[in-house]
């Protein structure tokens, strides 16, 4: 399946300076607009994943935005373009940078998020904690920490996720990887994708030039070591607070083994829960079929739009 035009004429690439969690951080995002006839429906925020960046999402944001959403899709802190802080990589505090983005942003009205990967966790703790602000989630293709997916990607299926473990080893990952980035990504890549077309070498290109930026793995391989402290957090969440009332929809890829688990790991920590594949693709969504990605997120948002 082919990618779509790559078609980025009306984004506006931008760095918000915020003051996030007690820190000053800078945020990249882009923003990109509903054309001027359009209706505006609301406000969609993407979060991508490892190894990725706001990159992830260049065949989806016009196609989004020509619907009528505002689209905002920022490299989260430690990827891409944005500050790499030496601590900061719990969910909660990745999540609170957004909120700021957001509020920088003077949005009014409530928002959709849809998170991959990482994102997916991020985008949990969004909605979780600010559950007045979003109208709707989608998120999937992550074993949330705190869930009982997440339990099992550490015992059951240490092989295929070895890495939870390894990049929570202090100092040994930085060593081991400094200079062979590449090598280590494509690991990644080769084994989660189904449709190995969509992923050209140009993209991957992006990807590496990205992480092997100066402190770029380091905050990758943080992201993951605050895994535990995540699910201390979301476990106390739900102790205290309940299962999270936002509308959730979770979505997999049609040959992901994350397709298995996604509904039933919903449900522990959401009460609205729907379920949907995303055909013809492997774990990058938004890459291996851009198509099946739109419309299965606009179907679910446009049943939870303000007015």
């Amino acid at each position: 399946m082919g990618a779509p035009a790559f078609d980025s004429t009306r984004w506006k690439q931008r760095i918000a300076t915020l003051g996030s969690s007690g820190e000053v951080i800078r945020i990249n995002y882009i923003d990109c607009p509903p054309p001027p006839s359009t209706a505006s429906r609301g406000i969609i925020l993407l979060i991508h994943g490892f190894p990725q960046t706001s990159y992830q999402f260049r065949h989806v944001v016009t196609p989004l935005a020509n619907a009528g959403y505002r689209i905002i899709a920022p490299d989260y802190r430690g990827a891409g373009q944005s500050s790499r802080p030496a601590s900061g990589y719990t969910k909660t505090v990745m999540a609170s940078d957004l909120i700021a983005l957001m509020s920088h942003l003077e949005t009014t009205s409530k928002i959709h998020i849809v998170g991959h990967d990482i994102g997916g966790m991020v985008a949990h703790a969004y909605a979780s904690r600010q559950l007045s602000n979003v109208a709707s989630i989608v998120w999937g293709e992550c074993p949330l920490p705190g869930t009982s997916a997440y339990a099992a990607d550490r015992t059951t299926h240490q092989v295929a996720q070895f890495h939870f473990i390894f990049h929570s080893v202090p100092d040994l990952p930085e060593a081991l990887v400094a200079g062979r980035e590449g090598v280590y990504l494509k690991h990644f890549f080769d084994k989660l994708v189904y449709n190995s077309a969509a992923i050209t070498d140009a993209d991957f290109g992006h990807y590496v030039l990205a992480y092997s930026q100066p402190g770029a793995m380091r905050a990758a391989f943080q992201v993951y070591s605050a895994f535990e402290k995540d699910a201390e957090e979301n476990k106390e969440w739900v102790k205290r607070e309940g299962k999270c009332k936002v509308p959730c929809m979770v979505f997999s890829g049609e040959m992901s083994r994350h397709k298995e688990e996604a509904e039933n790991m919903a449900r522990e920590v959401y009460e609205d829960v729907e379920a949907a594949v995303v055909e013809a693709s492997g774990h990058y969504l938004a890459e291996e079929n851009p198509e099946g990605f739109v419309k299965q997120v606009l179907e679910f948002i446009g049943k939870h739009c303000e007015g």
